[in-house]
């Protein structure tokens, strides 16, 4: 026994691919509720409210499988810092309701976020459908008031068609609900019809593609100036040769490299929150999607490390 438990002594404390659970490997916490975190992880398998090819419920696992591979290095390449050093992250799982029922998922996604917010935590969340971020916006507006976001989409998804449920028309009734102002708000990689804009500034794929990285950091950060921020990503911003595993994927948009410079820039703006939506790994190719996407939230995480906890961005 004793050179059984000297063998196993010098393994190490995972391998790659062995009990791979938690996003970026960080610990289940099923009850994040009073637990000591900075930012928590909640997976929403939700895909009720979509228009294109469903699947994207599936989203928040492929997401987490694809994060053990960055998770083996102590620092994010090009982050200077040890993200688990610098914050504390809990990943609680994925947020349990009753199938088909979208009423309770609204209710239930709104009070799970009320409750970590009332805590002074934040909120990472993987989609699911666009739709989830709706009853996020709530529970943030109810924090914080009404707030600017950042929406990285090919589309604008303030289509008023008159549905409940649609990830078509979230922005449309955030701003209705007084929960964003679109004034202060602004939407990247937009490349499908946006004649009506309730008031955001649109800076279509044409122009993303054409404009460099600092013009595109510079007019995000002077359209929402101080003000609070929640940041949502529809992996279909990116073009479907970096994100083949989406339900509506449209032709012109980002590539992955940009993108990721864009939000590795977004340092010092007052991030309060932030999604990553629309996987749906049924219709991707060597997890391509997947790993765009785990690699845009572990940015983020960096993004809301440097702006919550370093001190020159004055925001503590």
């Amino acid at each position: 026994m004793e050179s059984v438990m000297a063998t196993l002594a010098n393994f190490p404390d995972y391998s790659l691919y062995a009990n791979a659970f938690g996003f970026l490997r960080q610990p289940l916490v099923f009850q994040p509720q009073g637990f000591d975190a900075d930012v928590v992880i909640t997976g929403v398998p939700f895909d009720m409210a979509t228009t294109g090819r469903s699947g994207s419920r599936m989203g928040p696992g492929a997401i987490r499988q694809a994060s053990i591979n960055l998770a083996w290095e102590g620092k994010c390449w090009p982050w200077d810092f040890s993200l688990t050093k610098e914050i504390k992250i809990a990943d609680c799982g994925d947020l349990v309701f009753n199938c088909g029922d979208a009423a309770q998922m609204c209710e239930r996604l709104e009070a799970h976020a009320s409750s970590l917010l009332a805590e002074g935590k934040t909120l990472l969340t993987f989609g699911g459908d666009h739709f989830v971020t709706l009853p996020l916006l709530r529970a943030y507006a109810k924090q914080f008031g009404e707030i600017a976001l950042i929406h990285f989409d090919a589309h604008t998804d303030t289509y008023d068609m008159g549905s409940q449920y649609d990830h078509g028309t979230m922005f449309y009734h955030a701003p209705n609900e007084g929960l964003i102002d679109p004034y202060s708000s602004i939407q990247i990689g937009i490349r499908t019809e946006h004649g009506y804009t309730l008031g955001y500034q649109v800076v279509d794929a044409t122009k993303a593609n054409d404009w460099p990285v600092n013009k595109i950091v510079d007019t995000i950060k002077n359209r929402v100036g101080n003000h609070p921020v929640y940041l949502t990503f529809d992996i279909d911003c990116l073009d479907p040769a970096y994100a083949p595993g989406t339900g509506t994927p449209v032709c012109g948009g980002l590539s992955t490299a940009k993108i990721l410079q864009v939000i590795r820039a977004l340092q010092c703006i007052n991030l309060i929150g932030m999604d990553v939506v629309e996987v749906a790994p049924a219709y991707d190719h060597a997890e391509l999607t997947s790993l765009a996407a785990a690699t845009i939230a572990t940015d983020l995480l960096h993004v809301w490390a440097v702006n919550h906890k370093k001190a020159e961005c004055g925001l503590n």
